[in-house]
């Protein structure tokens, strides 16, 4: 089978990942910033052969994926798989109010216990398989095409670490920015990487680097 070829986004700038406010599941639209860039992620994609735009149902994400479609010419099918980690109490919190009034769950929280759950959420080990089985399945339908897949930060996570062989516990040490171009291969043995956190097109702007968006 021929590799796909994807090309990976987070979603522009919201007013919660400026104030450092846990999103997750919640459907929290792009600021100006963030529609600004989706504007320049389009106009940076024109040309590129792609044959399907795949977004994750939660507004930041389709409304960046909007910009994408417009540029190719092309629909956006949703899929929910694509969505951010279900972060449960978590939702709404920024990262000082966790740490204050639920340390415990912090403290879990922050040593990526791949086990833990924030109550109501997702833990890491399922967050992981969720993300990896749809985002291959989509792949496997463009064998030799270029697809591209709109998400959020914790999805570009996920996949940085499957094309990279990182594990869940392993530190962070790239870039996760909004509307940053990313470039992986799928196969059915996996995922590779090819380029990562691509911002020329943003060099107006500053992307935040948040990664529970």
């Amino acid at each position: 089978m021929d590799a796909t070829r994807i090309i990976a986004i987070r979603h522009g700038e919201t007013a919660w990942n400026v104030d450092t406010r846990i999103q997750g599941q919640l459907d929290i639209p792009l600021n100006a910033t963030g529609r600004w860039q989706a504007q320049r992620l389009g106009e940076a994609l024109v040309g590129e052969p792609i044959t399907a735009v795949y977004s994750s149902d939660l507004w930041r994400a389709y409304e960046t994926a909007l910009s994408v479609a417009g540029a190719v010419g092309l629909p956006i099918t949703t899929a929910e798989g694509l969505r951010e980690r279900g972060f449960g109490v978590f939702q709404g919190r920024t990262f000082a109010e966790i740490e204050a009034e639920l340390p415990e769950q912090a403290l879990l929280w922050r040593k990526r216990d791949p086990a833990f759950a924030p109550e109501g959420g997702e833990c890491l080990n399922d967050f992981r398989d969720r993300v990896l089985a749809c985002v291959g399945a989509l792949a496997a339908q463009h064998p030799g095409e270029l697809i591209a897949v709109v998400a959020h930060g914790g999805v570009m996570d996920v996949l940085y670490r499957a094309a990279t062989g990182q594990g869940l516990q392993a530190p962070r040490t790239w870039a996760l920015g909004n509307a940053a171009i990313n470039r992986l291969l799928w196969t059915p043995q996996g995922f590779t990487l090819v380029g990562w956190a691509d911002t020329q097109h943003l060099e107006k702007a500053g992307a935040l680097d948040e990664t529970s968006a």
